[in-house]
């Protein structure tokens, strides 16, 4: 006996696929013995005996069982190929025992659940973007779909190519014929899955349902483990999820029944796909369907906050100058810190707020990818300003980093103005003498060096490095910085001795604070040998201390001139 199963997504169109196989085959007379439906949801086993009763074939006797009764009938089938479609299976094991075993019966199931060998599965997947719009074509005949593809495009992206929810908003149009595509798409944006077009199923359509009571039927079978996973999964963005993600997000679970869930309930019913290595994606239909049923659960709010608070402990973790290989690791997470800084930053903590969109302006930014940071710069700003009021700290370290990116396109005129509110902002709030503040002084003075405004630069330079060394310490990385500022301002000007004493004094910090291997050291050092390479290229060696380490490396670097 040969079982098959056409499995997928409720909407996928499963059960208009066993019809037209049926039509199809009934047409080349494929069974002569017949095809026989069953609704897999109902009593299978009390439609087989009221179908059978209706043949000219021999009948069991009336004290048999109904099970026995089943048995007799199939034995007693007429002997000649039969195709027998259960529809909507949900429980393999319960409707198994009810089969024909004999060879001469095909047994095709549609159901939502991945079913294993013996089983031959077939699974369903959405529609190309083509077909889709050709599934539309096929309904609203009056060419609105040609004559406004761009819209019929988004609306079909829209519904994740979901053969249920193009036929429902094709029919929609269809019996409107003065509602245009435009409007469709703002009603659907509106009232999501509740917009009438995807609610009522037509009589003319094989379906019964519209797209949420599709999708309630796989909402019932789940436990409330797995319905709070669904909950959980709809606040991440319409892209592949990393699966460690989502157990940060429930740390009090134990990570083996979360896998349970996923694996045995949401990918085995389709409404979760495996995307890759540790990645899961949602179909964007099924998102907005588990968004809604969030919204009705007491543990909504915790599960955003929950949810924030994770994205941004991964927010933390970005560099902000990040490598290659960074790149890769955190691009998966970009997608999700954009749902949280765009939708969820109501319930991002105020020390936390700007977090999000800054880390991702950042991530574009290291790369020089600068029209993709600047909107999150901007929007950094936008969420301050709103939300902690103008003069917020937040607010200045947002226009700090519009500004930087400003300086690296050259926009200094639009920069300046920016690093000064920054700086207004700070002393006002923080005090003259707080280390934000020294930073702000420091890229203000950095913009002006930019600008060959050096006798600007300076005095700003050396008040960072005062409030550095008073606030911090004498010895601590950020005096370092200042430090190699001032000597790349002093070596612009050809003034090395005054450069060479601070490069030694920035590198012994560096040494000692961070060790000799690390990038900001081996910065440092190569900074400095730059220096001695041009005052030994100009005969200026005179000029420099007897510091050891300087007359190491004047002597390494002029036997590797004279090589």
């Amino acid at each position: 006996m040969a079982i098959s199963a056409i499995s997928g997504m409720g909407g996928i169109g499963k059960t208009e696929l066993a019809v037209q196989y049926a039509w199809e085959h009934l047409a080349q007379k494929t069974y002569p013995g017949g095809v026989v439906w069953l609704k897999a949801r109902e009593d299978v086993a009390t439609q087989i005996v009221l179908f059978a009763r209706s043949l000219p074939m021999p009948q069991p006797h009336d004290d048999f069982e109904l099970a026995e009764k089943v048995k007799f009938y199939w034995r007693n089938w007429q002997d000649a190929k039969t195709l027998v479609i259960l529809d909507d299976v949900q429980n393999y094991g319960a409707i198994k025992p009810l089969l024909p075993v004999d060879p001469r019966f095909k047994i095709l199931l549609t159901t939502r659940w991945r079913l294993q060998s013996p089983v031959q599965d077939f699974e369903i997947k959405v529609l190309s973007e083509e077909k889709a719009i050709e599934l539309l074509r096929a309904i609203v005949f009056d060419g609105r779909i040609d004559q406004q593809i761009d819209e019929a495009k988004r609306i079909c992206q829209w519904l994740g190519y979901l053969p249920l929810g193009l036929e429902l908003v094709g029919r929609y149009l269809a019996r409107k014929p003065d509602t245009s595509l435009a409007t469709l798409w703002q009603r659907l944006q509106d009232k999501k899955l509740n917009a009438k077009a995807l609610k009522d199923a037509v009589p003319e359509m094989p379906a019964i349902l519209g797209v949420t009571a599709a999708f309630e039927l796989s909402w019932d079978v789940l436990d409330e483990l797995a319905q709070q996973l669904t909950a959980l999964l709809s606040l991440f963005a319409l892209a592949e999820i990393p699966w460690t993600l989502v157990e940060a997000c429930l740390p009090e679970e134990d990570p083996e029944a979360l896998e349970d869930r996923r694996d045995e309930s949401l990918v085995s019913l389709h409404l979760l796909v495996r995307t890759g290595q540790g990645t899961y994606q949602l179909h964007q239909l099924l998102r907005e369907f588990f968004a809604a049923k969030r919204a009705e659960m007491a543990v909504d709010e915790e599960m955003k906050q929950a949810f924030c608070r994770v994205m941004s402990a991964v927010a933390d973790q970005m560099p902000i100058n990040p490598t290659r290989s960074q790149i890769e690791q955190f691009a998966p997470v970009i997608p999700h810190l954009k749902e949280v800084a765009d939708t969820l930053h109501p319930w991002l903590t105020d020390a936390d707020v700007i977090k999000p969109s800054t880390r991702i302006a950042q991530f574009y930014e290291g790369q020089a990818a600068y029209a993709e940071a600047l909107p999150w710069y901007q929007h950094s700003l936008e969420i301050a300003e709103t939300r902690l009021g103008a003069e917020h700290p937040h607010v200045a370290t947002s226009l700090n980093n519009l500004a930087g990116l400003y300086q690296s396109q050259g926009r200094y005129s639009e920069a300046e103005p920016l690093y000064l509110r920054a700086l207004a902002i700070y002393e006002q709030q923080l005090g003259a003498d707080h280390p934000d503040v020294a930073t702000s002084l420091n890229n203000l003075a950095g913009l002006y060096e930019s600008q060959g405004r050096t006798s600007e630069a300076e005095p700003l330079f050396l008040r960072a490095l005062a409030i550095r060394e008073q606030q911090l310490g004498a010895d601590h990385p950020d005096v370092a910085t200042s430090l190699n500022n001032l000597t790349l301002l002093y070596k612009s000007q050809g003034r090395t001795s005054e450069a060479e004493p601070l490069y030694l004094r920035a590198l012994a910090i560096l040494v000692e604070k961070l060790g000799d291997n690390h990038p900001n050291t081996q910065t440092g050092r190569q900074n400095f040998r730059f220096l001695l390479q041009q005052v030994i290229q100009a005969g200026q060696t005179a000029q420099l201390s007897e510091h050891p380490l300087t007359q190491k490396l004047i002597q390494q670097l002029q036997m590797q001139n004279q090589e």
